[in-house]
């Protein structure tokens, strides 16, 4: 539980740096995530949330 706490808080702390040294490029880059389609945007998701799940189970073992 207390890895899921800091993976959370390293999660923040990068979104957040990015934002705070990028901001007119972050709202660019939300500004062009309306045109992708949400199909597109699913299978990222599903991509991204797989490899992440394969990364925490080799970790764990």
């Amino acid at each position: 539980m207390k890895e899921l706490i800091i993976a959370f808080g390293l999660f923040l702390f990068i979104e957040g740096v990015l934002y705070a040294i990028f901001p007119s490029k972050m709202k660019n880059m939300i500004r062009k995530l309306e045109i992708v389609k949400d199909n597109q945007l699913r299978t990222g998701g599903l991509i991204f949330a797989i490899l992440g799940f394969i990364i925490i189970y080799y970790m764990m073992n």
